[in-house]
């Protein structure tokens, strides 16, 4: 199975670069094949690089990511979209999600959050913030929001954690022992024991092949 191929897209140029460092550091199954500033060269370089996955900013200069998202996704539907915001503005959401965009994440989630979310979209499952799910729900109309309210019920353990849990949880989910993880999240061993009896007295749960098949249950989502 090949390499997930990632466009970036935003015209935060060190944002950018200290993404595409991080998965080729971290994902030897992600490629990061280019970077565009704004929409308009998202559209070039998707037509030359072939990305199968795009991280696409929201706000940037001369064509937005909505307008992009919307474009690129009229030439090809089966592109996966995972739109990226500083900001939660609700019909941002609703205008990238109703363009078939497969994912809206604000930009505070961790980079191993975001390599995880990658691999689930990549998989066909959406990946939306809780905060946003739960904005989302309001006005609309029934049968959507009983969509979101199962995906809003179904996020509602992750809203237990800390950041430092979800990340631990999402290395556990990917198969890391303890020592994986303290070298790839730079901390102690000790201090990932303690957070991990810490993620098992949250959740309610006894040991890490149920962090597995709960992540499996729910399609994780950051």
């Amino acid at each position: 199975m090949g390499k997930i191929k990632v466009l970036i897209v935003d015209d935060q140029n060190l944002f950018a670069e200290s993404l595409r460092t991080f998965i080729h550091n971290y994902a030897d199954d992600i490629e990061v094949v280019g970077i565009a500033s704004e929409g308009k060269e998202a559209l070039e370089l998707w037509r030359t690089l072939e990305p199968g996955l795009v991280l696409m900013d929201v706000h940037m200069p001369v064509m937005n990511g909505v307008e992009a998202t919307k474009e690129l996704l009229a030439r090809d539907p089966s592109l996966k979209i995972i739109m990226l915001s500083t900001y939660d503005e609700d019909e941002y959401v609703r205008q990238a999600l109703s363009y078939g965009a497969s994912g809206y994440l604000l930009k505070d989630l961790s980079p191993t959050e975001l390599i995880a979310s990658i691999r689930a979209v990549n998989s066909g499952i959406t990946q939306i913030s809780p905060v946003l799910v739960n904005n989302l729900i309001k006005g609309l109309h029934e049968e959507d929001r009983e969509q979101y309210s199962k995906l809003s019920e179904q996020m509602e353990w992750v809203e237990k954690l800390t950041k430092r849990e979800r990340e631990i949880f999402t290395l556990i989910a990917t198969g890391c022992d303890n020592d994986q993880i303290a070298e790839e999240l730079c901390i102690s061993e000790r201090t990932v024991r303690n957070h991990v009896s810490i993620i098992y007295s949250k959740l309610n749960i006894d040991n890490r092949f149920q962090i597995i098949q709960l992540a499996n249950k729910i399609h994780y989502h950051s």
